[in-house]
């Protein structure tokens, strides 16, 4: 094909610039026209057929050339290179082309969308459904001496972390008569009871209002929800409560479940600045909606227990009762981080069980006094 002279009145500027068609590995030195009549570039090279860039539809390739050069690309041939060196020719180029340094538009996002929303789902697919199912198979098959050595290693981690010393591990309360009437109590709440291990009940020395059970049969209370009890039977439906957890296995379970959903959402999120965050927050929403299930079956054997042994059952509900005149309930996006169902809830699922009959104390005043004083 033969170069064109560039002798109408439309053609702006004329010059020369190396071109790639984008199908062959092959740079063709092309005559370029400025043609303002039609408002495009034509670029005319050797066996080949002549282009009509748009000055609308030509874009810069960043990142490809000096400063002394241009690498062009076209909207409608996104594969195909145009390399200008001329001076002449690069100012044109700045002066006629409004759009060249807007970044082109992305392909195929329509099917990036799709293939991320179906990454996402494959993951919660994962992290909800056969998670929770391999940990429940998982549960049956760990031996209770594993269990047991989780729950212990578990526990020491606990002493260690809450040790306000750094020195020594969080106190073991051991008053003997104190660690008499608990046993009194526990002895009470578990007769005719099948557990899938011995009960290990312990009282740290902290002022935290809490109880929790651990893997193998190890339950743990804090001073601090001793002494926010208003009465023996509050305690005793607290400890229903963990043993409904110990008969469930629901430790086992539930650190089954957190551990291996943590483990996927890392192998997905990866080792980046704050990731260990994003794992902590989303292991605790993981928890939650695991376990909140799990709190209100053992709601359920604390009322069966403590009916059985002659303790009103709400007494569970007195004791929330207390917790949320104290510190009150949660409300809005802190709900969802929290291991329990709200309190509001509990209340009136615990009331809802309350059965009338002849009752009776779980420990006597002595009893009691003992209990309040075992860390003493």
């Amino acid at each position: 094909m033969d170069f064109l002279e560039p002798q109408d009145e439309h053609f702006g500027y004329a010059g020369f610039a190396d071109f790639l068609d984008g199908k062959k590995p092959l740079v063709r030195r092309a005559e370029i026209l400025f043609d303002e009549e039609i408002g495009a570039l034509r670029i005319i090279a050797p066996q080949q057929r002549e282009r009509r860039w748009p000055f609308q539809a030509i874009r810069e390739i960043p990142d490809q050339a000096g400063r002394d050069m241009l690498v062009l690309g076209c909207l409608d041939e996104p594969l195909a290179r145009l390399m200008v060196d001329e001076a002449d020719a690069i100012r044109h180029i700045l002066r006629r082309c409004p759009e060249l340094h807007r970044r082109p538009p992305a392909q195929g996002q329509r099917r990036l969308v799709g293939w991320a929303a179906a990454a996402l789902a494959s993951v919660a697919l994962i992290i909800f459904g056969l998670v929770p199912i391999l940990a429940n198979q998982l549960a049956g098959f760990i031996p209770p001496e594993g269990e047991r050595a989780l729950g212990d290693a578990t526990y020491e981690q606990i002493r260690e972390a809450l040790s306000e010393s750094g020195f020594q591990p969080l106190p073991v309360c051991s008053g003997a008569k104190g660690r008499e009437a608990l046993g009194q109590m526990q002895a009470g709440l578990t007769e005719g009871v099948d557990l899938p291990y011995p009960l290990t009940v312990t009282v740290l020395d902290h002022p935290m209002v809490n109880a929790f059970a651990l893997p193998g049969g190890r339950v743990v209370f804090f001073r601090g929800l001793i002494e926010e009890a208003g009465a023996a039977e509050e305690v005793a439906a607290v400890l229903a409560h963990e043993i409904g957890h110990v008969a469930a296995r629901d430790p086992t379970r539930i650190a089954l479940r957190s551990a291996g959903s943590v483990g996927v959402l890392g192998l997905v999120l990866g080792d980046f600045a704050g990731g260990a965050v994003v794992l902590f927050l989303a292991e605790r929403l993981i928890e939650a909606s695991y376990s909140q299930e799990a709190e209100a079956t053992a709601d359920a054997f604390a009322a069966e227990r403590l009916a059985a042994a002659g303790v009103r059952p709400d007494a569970l509900a007195r004791f929330f009762r207390r917790l949320q005149k104290k510190h009150g309930d949660a409300d809005g996006i802190v709900a969802h981080f929290l291991s329990h169902p709200r309190l509001a809830e509990r209340i009136a699922s615990a009331e809802g069980t309350a059965a009338p009959g002849e009752t009776r104390p779980i420990l006597g005043k002595a009893e009691w006094a003992a209990l309040r004083q075992i860390c003493d």
